[in-house]
């Protein structure tokens, strides 16, 4: 029963953040104040949720379940974003909430659950093979900064002009974070490289000296 605890409760706080996830972004555009329109931009925006499965099979070691889990949890937080804003209507302050899935509560589930399920595979597995240390993991470990990056470009080019000077801050805010976390990622595996250069070298270094000795 012990083993059964340690395996099972990972999987249900992944669920419990899923649900999380999906009701923040309609429950901060509720609330009529900056910082709560800056955390429903930030919940409701695209790379939030594929962080999310990223992270769900970043967590993992199986690559199968990485790909499962990431897209259950994506899927299950697509449910939840929906049905929340149909028992508490109210579009997040800010934003223009279009889709073509139709109107009716039950369409938009089925075909935004199918998207993150189908979608949250692949990133649950570039999640997993992000573990993987030196220059085989790097492209996947960028691969949310660049997502990041690209999607508020875009939203600046598209939003802010329209929609005021919180959206503009967010997503300039979010757009320097994300930069800041690629460069980061970068300098960090080349400081790694080096100094998995570097050890070989000092350790025939020593060798010599303990052998001269």
């Amino acid at each position: 029963m012990y083993f059964l605890r340690i395996r099972v409760m990972p999987i249900v706080i992944v669920f419990t953040v899923g649900v999380v996830l999906g009701v923040m972004g309609p429950l901060m555009g509720k609330f009529d104040n900056p910082v709560c329109h800056a955390a429903a931009l930030v919940f409701s925006g695209g790379w939030a949720w594929a962080c999310f499965a990223f992270l769900v099979g970043f967590s993992r070691r199986s690559k199968i379940e990485s790909a499962l889990l990431a897209s259950s949890a994506l899927a299950v937080a697509v449910v939840v974003y929906y049905v929340f804003k149909s028992m508490f209507p109210a579009s997040p302050i800010g934003l223009v909430v279009s889709s073509g899935a139709g109107d009716g509560l039950g369409s938009k589930i089925l075909v935004w659950g199918i998207a993150a399920f189908v979608f949250g595979a692949p990133v649950g597995l570039f999640g997993n093979i992000a573990r993987t240390r030196g220059i085989g993991g790097l492209p996947f470990r960028l691969l949310i900064p660049l997502t990041a990056f690209i999607e508020t470009s875009a939203r600046l080019d598209a939003e802010a002009p329209s929609q005021g000077d919180v959206v503009e801050f967010t997503w300039n805010a979010i757009r320097i974070a994300a930069g800041a976390a690629f460069l980061a990622v970068l300098l960090h595996e080349l400081i790694t490289w080096r100094a998995e250069r570097v050890a070989p070298g000092e350790e025939r270094a020593d060798n010599q000296a303990v052998i001269g000795n």
